[in-house]
């Protein structure tokens, strides 16, 4: 009798174990889902088009490059603001120099602040949807499309928001494999035969 309570006692701690492993193991896939769908943490939406409808309202937008401790390009802001109308599409550009002797790639994280506008601040395009190589000394001028959808003014918390501040930050990631094959001196066929 008293083995069944010890093997019952284990065979639901060991339960309990697999669970915490399984729901800590979903919990940033599934984060990343609800930011995304909520707008939370200040995550953006995306689209293929532009708003279909532009009010009269206007709102600021602000821009803030960071980069990592890490990486050596320089990143800034082509402008530090913006008014747009809200729905209307608009068009930012960001700055990076690569000043080393070597290619560099990057991948920018992002963020918008309030919180509240990440779920209506949404990109049509971004250069922070792939990685980006910079050869030594290359500058380069990255482009951001987006609009700010109109049903903020609907929003209980976001409707009272005039100024959002859109940041990036850069990290130096590996390069493409096809890169560094070059950088080595290792020739990669990259045609393809018929």
């Amino acid at each position: 009798m008293a083995m069944d309570a010890k093997m019952k006692t284990l065979a639901q701690t060991s339960a309990l174990v697999v669970v915490m492993g399984a729901l800590a193991f979903a919990s940033v896939p599934f984060y990343d889902w609800f930011c995304r769908v909520t707008g939370f943490g200040g995550v953006t939406l995306t689209a293929d088009a532009g708003s279909d409808v532009i009010l009269d309202q206007t709102i600021k937008i602000r821009f803030d490059a960071s980069k990592d401790r890490n990486m050596p390009w320089s990143f800034k802001p082509m402008q530090r603001e913006m008014t747009v109308r809200i729905g209307e599409t608009g068009l930012a550009f960001y700055e990076a120099h690569n000043p080393t002797d070597r290619p560099i790639a990057g991948s920018a994280s992002y963020n918008v602040t309030p919180y509240e506008a990440g779920g209506f601040f949404t990109k049509i395009d971004c250069f922070c949807f792939e990685e980006q190589v910079l050869q030594p000394g290359e500058t380069a001028q990255m482009p951001v499309t987006f609009f700010v959808d109109p049903e903020i003014i609907e929003d209980r918390a976001a409707k009272y928001v005039h100024t959002i501040t859109l940041g990036y930050t850069f990290y130096e990631i590996d390069l493409p494999e096809a890169q560094a094959s070059l950088d080595t001196g290792t020739k990669t066929d990259l045609s393809t035969t018929n």
